[in-house]
């Protein structure tokens, strides 16, 4: 049990957390509202089986009590080389129930297939998950996971990825609503040539927590990532984390690598913690690199912009969207896209009235 002075865990409000650190079943449940195009399927595995597939597992307490009390896994399979005419829609909402909740999700992409998966996450519930990714030889995933929760709801969890020989995997991270979210996001490599792309976009408002923890584990040679991830915060005690660990192995020669962390501080009372690590055992590396900003709003901006007529408030919401195009322009299914843009413009509203 976390004490709260272990380094993966001092950033963490523990007491906020409401029980997903016990070790303890529920039965309680989400609801599930499902979209999934041919020939991919949906089906419940049970533990046992989730386990055979050898799919990644938890790398933390919350992960692995999520696995152990869910009653098995949902696996969801894209076969080897199909291509989905279009993505995988995967809603899980919260119903209201005080009760935690845990939830274990496997992405199983074959070889040389061709996807796209969006997770959804609304209502309101305390919800503990883990999602396993397995991405096979030659085959490409785009992965969006999206958490517009309830403000009362808390949810801690982990995707953790396989990135195959010659993948690619684009996952975008979207964290908007809830009281809590933590999310650990690790990524292996199980033959060269893996590409892995992590992106995340989050807007935190007074008395939020949000924390983003990434690890990319470069054991392969020839591989690469790339890490983006934007956040802006507003109001009294609104709180964002973001830990980005890479690891460049003594095996991982001819490895590519970069992380970025930005995050655009909009009213007094926001606290935003950012940490890039990136630890290389090896000299044969392609490129290595990391950086991190926090700041506020541009003055020479704001004020190129009032300059021309537009009033202080309007300049405010152009440079906050400015801020986050790049990401949003990046997302491939449209309407979630689009859905994404209104979003962000009513958290602008609220906070630049």
């Amino acid at each position: 049990m976390p004490a709260g002075r272990e380094e993966e865990w001092r950033f963490t409000p523990l007491p906020r957390l409401r029980g997903l650190l016990d070790d303890v079943g529920t039965g309680a449940h989400l609801t599930w509202t499902t979209s999934v195009p041919e020939p991919a399927e949906l089906a419940r595995i049970s533990s046992e089986e989730a386990r055979r597939l050898g799919v990644p597992g938890p790398a933390d307490r919350v992960a692995a009590i999520a696995a152990a009390h869910s009653g098995g896994a949902v696996r969801l399979r894209v076969p080897d080389d199909a291509e989905l005419d279009g993505p995988v829609l995967l809603r899980l909402d919260g119903t209201g129930d005080e009760r935690p909740v845990h939830g274990h999700l496997v992405v199983d992409v074959g070889a040389h297939a061709k996807a796209t998966v969006v997770i959804e996450h609304t209502g309101s519930a305390r919800y503990a998950e883990l999602v396993s990714v397995r991405v096979g030889e030659g085959a490409s995933l785009d992965l969006v996971t999206l958490s517009l929760w309830a403000d009362d709801a808390v949810h801690a969890g982990q995707t953790a990825i396989q990135v195959g020989r010659d993948a690619s995997v684009r996952a975008f991270q979207v964290t908007l609503g809830g009281d809590l979210v933590r999310m650990v996001q690790t990524v292996s490599y199980a033959g060269p040539g893996g590409d892995a792309e992590l992106l995340g976009l989050y807007f935190a408002d007074a008395g939020q927590h949000l924390e983003h923890r990434l690890f990319v584990d470069h054991s392969t040679p020839h591989c690469r990532s790339n890490v983006l991830y934007k956040g802006a915060l507003q109001g009294e005690k609104a709180h964002t984390v973001w830990i980005g660990d890479v690891l460049i192995r003594p095996e991982a020669i001819g490895t590519e690598t970069f992380e970025l962390n930005r995050n655009l501080v909009l009213t007094d009372g926001a606290r935003a913690d950012s940490v890039p690590n990136l630890e290389i055992e090896t000299g044969e590396v392609q490129s290595a690199g990391h950086a991190s900003a926090t700041g506020r709003f541009d003055d020479e901006q704001l004020f190129y912009l009032q300059a021309r007529g537009i009033t202080a408030e309007e300049a405010r919401r152009l440079v906050v969207r400015g801020f986050f195009a790049q990401l949003l322009g990046r997302i491939g299914v449209p309407e979630v896209r689009e859905r994404l843009l209104a979003e962000v413009e009513r958290e602008l509203a609220e906070s630049l009235p």
